[in-house]
């Protein structure tokens, strides 16, 4: 990496990425006052190394392919689950003296305090760090936009549908940092400062996507329900994703996931949603979502009714 242009983090062009990058802006819970205090930490070797030994705890601790220990009573179906225990102050310190280098294997507990002020604080950063676009698979991301153009203006739009899907949701089980923001959504409850920064992640996730829906409709013709926003597309199909990914890490013989055929149920159910939630833009009936359904299967038509005069009687129901 050139650093030429950058001598507040020439320091550490020595680091693996992307940990030799500028991340004072994904740092966001510094103990320090001054921007200029903040960036200086945000870059430091010792701040690198906690970051270090934060990610390969996440790993070792909720997968893939955690290690797990039996309890006390020594029982091999008993094992120990350990919540967030294992991102403890005293376990990071722990877990830094253990860095492989060229990450620095010094920092006690008491330089990590004078870093983050509370566990809450270093957790929110962790977060931040583990869910940065950067941290991604090498080459998730140019696939993700070659599948995304797929979406815009490929010729198979439901194929590109199942593509995307899949390369998605693949690559969240496999991830750490997706595992993490999933067990934090329910450890979190209380914690204001950590559930704040999932908010603002998911703000964020749900942004980008919501750029890509919208550019879909404009290019393919398509338009909302009545009564349906955008807001409220990008959160049903988020929170699809993360019932099927919790679904495979949780029962991953269900085949939610096919690897083998590259398929995903959650292909399915996206089309599912876009079946639901959209019509084309030029040959609207006008119904809401509940009433679409309610002419579809709700209401039997009267004797001699053709589907036009139901969908008619469902946009006017007080003759």
């Amino acid at each position: 990496m050139d650093t030429s242009n950058e001598p507040h983090i020439a320091h550490k062009s020595h680091l693996p990425h992307p940990y030799d990058q500028d991340i004072s802006h994904v740092l966001r819970h510094l103990s320090r006052i001054t921007a200029t205090g903040r960036k200086k930490l945000a870059n430091s070797l010792s701040t690198a190394g906690y970051l270090a030994a934060g990610m390969r705890l996440i790993e070792r601790n909720l997968g893939p392919d955690a290690a797990r220990s039996a309890c006390a009573s020594g029982s091999r179906r008993s094992l120990e689950r350990p919540l967030l225990g294992f991102l403890s102050q005293r376990a990071v310190a722990a877990a830094v003296a253990e860095n492989p280098p060229p990450f620095p294997s010094r920092g006690g507990v008491p330089r990590l305090r004078t870093t983050w002020r509370s566990q809450s604080d270093f957790i929110a950063d962790l977060i931040n760090f583990a869910m940065w676009p950067t941290n991604y698979h090498p080459g998730y991301l140019e696939q993700r936009s070659v599948t995304t153009k797929r979406l815009v203006v490929g010729e198979d739009f439901v194929r590109a549908v199942h593509e995307t899907a899949y390369l998605h949701t693949a690559e969240s089980v496999r991830m750490p940092s997706v595992r993490l923001s999933l067990a934090l959504m329910v450890l979190a409850d209380g914690d204001d400062r950590v559930q704040r920064v999932l908010t603002d992640t998911y703000r964020g996730y749900l942004s980008s996507w919501k750029q890509v829906y919208a550019e879909v409709l404009r290019a393919r013709g398509l338009r909302l329900r009545a009564g349906l926003g955008l807001d409220d597309l990008a959160n049903a199909l988020s929170a699809a994703t993360d019932g099927v990914i919790l679904r495979s890490i949780g029962d991953p013989h269900a085949g939610v996931v096919d690897r083998e055929r590259e398929r995903t149920l959650m292909g399915t159910v996206a089309l599912a949603v876009i079946h639901g939630f959209l019509e084309p833009a030029e040959d609207s009936d006008g119904l809401t979502l509940e009433q679409a359904v309610h002419a579809r299967l709700g209401r039997p038509r009267p004797s001699g009714a053709t589907r036009s005069d139901a969908l008619r009687g469902e946009r006017n129901p007080n003759p």
